[in-house]
């Protein structure tokens, strides 16, 4: 690094703590569980999270660092009388937001930009299927908890099945298929034989996880005549590309 460089630098610095004070909540984790190989249940408190409104399927990005190096996670439930917020960290990669999600301790601070609108599970009519990989798992836990009468199915492509099942064993998650993924995707028709419950019993449609697998679940509810009024998808990653909002 030049002694050029080094006024820029700074500069960054300075901007970033304005745009975090400004924009960002401030938030000290808590508790850092790991309840598989790569799969970790992150708290976080602090009195800017007492009394926001969250609903299931909002996202919120948290600074890696720097307020402009963000990373975007789906929180699993939110206590707004406590402050308290939690997420299901998966990190499947070497980028900032595997490495948080995989070192983060106790007693570091964090800043927290967010809740903001992602899915609106909600509004959905009738029966929820979910659809994704181990980055969705989060998302289930959280449309279960929303509404406990209502039915919610999910089905998963994954990296090792036995690592998720006791993922979604120790969240106490049913209804839960798993469907192991290959590097062919010769495990994709697997997928789309999952739909066809669902559209027979009028379900809505939740596709989220990898953007090609997405792409392909949709044109197959197309296909099916499922309506626009009846799914809604969100990318949380693709291959190459790092930090999808």
């Amino acid at each position: 690094m030049s002694a050029t460089d080094m006024p820029h630098i700074r500069e960054q610095g300075r901007l970033s703590r304005v745009v975090a004070r400004l924009w960002m909540k401030p938030a000290t984790v808590t508790a850092n569980e790991q309840v598989a190989d790569r799969f970790h249940l992150i708290t976080v408190e602090g009195d800017a999270l007492e009394g926001v409104t969250w609903r299931p399927g909002q996202k919120v990005q948290i600074a890696m660092g720097s307020a402009f190096v963000t990373r975007t996670y789906t929180p699993i439930e939110w206590n707004p009388s406590a402050g308290r917020m939690c997420i299901l960290g998966y990190a499947h990669g070497e980028g900032p937001g595997s490495t948080w999600v995989r070192t983060v301790a106790p007693g570091a601070g964090c800043d927290i930009f967010g809740p903001r609108a992602s899915l609106d599970i909600g509004s959905l009519p009738g029966p929820l299927v979910i659809l994704g990989d181990e980055t969705s798992i989060g998302l289930a836990y959280a449309a279960t908890h929303q509404d406990r009468a209502r039915l919610v199915t999910s089905c998963f492509e994954v990296e090792g099945g036995d690592t998720a099942q006791r993922v979604i064993a120790s969240l106490g998650l049913q209804g839960v298929s798993l469907v192991a993924r290959r590097a062919d995707n010769a495990h994709l028709p697997a997928l789309d034989a999952s739909l066809s419950d669902g559209v027979a019993a009028g379900a809505s449609f939740v596709l989220t996880g990898k953007a090609a697998t997405i792409q392909r679940l949709r044109q197959s509810l197309r296909q099916q005549s499922v309506p626009a009024t009846r799914l809604v998808t969100k990318a949380y990653w693709t291959p190459g590309k790092a930090g999808l909002d």
